[in-house]
């Protein structure tokens, strides 16, 4: 004779079958709502490359512009505060060192957690390589200055100062600020190529650059070529690329190279950033007369008035 199931066995059993029901429910929800949300990421991508579909264009000026304000200006700003640290540092005008670097520790950290959350277009791979590296040099410069404030407890302001060049976390910050400030301004490039045919997509500086050809290259070509000047030497300087290539420029016109026998634009580098020569703001000084007909994206730096 068959056992007949109680009220609350069968009560039990029905609230078993009821959440296993639910639990196969969540499951297959949350596979496609995993789903939709790897779709939604990668379909810039998918829409690049789609025959017949509708086209996202890599390197568009919208990109180039949100990328200014989220990611380039953040690092800069901090940038311009070591810079302002270091000289008042110098100067006299601030003795207490360890004060000074814990500040900038802070900044840097803070900075940091500003780019960290910006979103870079995902078709733009150049743009994403210089955002993470722009990260890279701040968590670097976060951690050379807490270095930094710790050692400068009894030494002079000045003194900490020039040992700043020789602590490896700075250095290394230095050079990923410098490859972030580079893959930016090749961004540029692949914006002005789709914009004007006689501007390549990409140019790679030749070791020797007779100042003859420096003359007929677009001025984004300029730019990334001094992008790649800093880079190269290791230099972290007030001035942006474009005010590098402004002076230049304004060297040779002058019959300066003619006169010194200066055959090469590295030369003339060399002896620009070793005479202090350049300022930011250089561009802005001779942009009408000089690059009013050349192509260049609505950044603010390109268009903001010299100081």
């Amino acid at each position: 004779m068959e056992k007949r199931l109680s009220r609350t066995e069968m009560l039990f059993s029905l609230a078993f079958i009821f959440v296993l029901i639910l639990a196969i429910a969540a499951f297959f929800y949350g596979v496609k709502v995993g789903s939709e949300k790897t779709e939604a990421k990668y379909l810039p991508m998918k829409l690049l490359h789609a025959e017949g579909g509708p086209k996202v264009t890599a390197y568009q000026q919208q990109d180039l512009v949100s990328y200014y304000h989220t990611v380039f200006l953040p690092l800069r700003e901090f940038q311009a505060e070591w810079f302002t640290a270091m000289d008042k540092l110098q100067t006299g005008r601030s003795t207490d060192a360890a004060a000074s670097f814990k500040e900038l520790s802070k900044l840097a950290t803070k900075q940091y957690e500003t780019i960290s959350k910006s979103s870079v277009s995902a078709v733009s791979p150049l743009l994403e390589q210089s955002q993470t590296n722009a990260m890279k040099s701040l968590k670097l410069f976060e951690q050379a200055a807490t270095r930094i404030a710790s050692a400068a407890k009894d030494k002079a302001p000045v003194a900490v100062v020039n040992d700043v060049p020789k602590d490896a976390y700075y250095t290394q910050a230095v050079t990923y600020a410098l490859q972030s400030q580079q893959q930016y301004y090749a961004s540029m490039l692949k914006w002005g190529a789709t914009t004007d045919s006689k501007i390549p997509g990409e140019y790679e500086t030749p070791s020797v650059l007779d100042i003859s050809e420096w003359n007929k290259l677009p001025f984004l070509v300029k730019n990334k070529v001094m992008a790649d000047q800093l880079h190269s030497r290791g230099t972290m300087e007030s001035f942006y690329p474009h005010d590098l290539s402004s002076r230049v420029d304004e060297f040779i016109a002058s019959g300066q190279t003619a006169k010194m026998r200066i055959k090469t634009v590295s030369a003339v580098v060399d002896l620009l950033l070793s005479t202090k020569a350049v300022r930011d703001g250089d561009f802005s000084e001779g942009k009408l007369s000089r690059y009013d007909k050349e192509l260049l994206p609505q950044l603010p730096f390109f268009y903001s008035e010299a100081k």
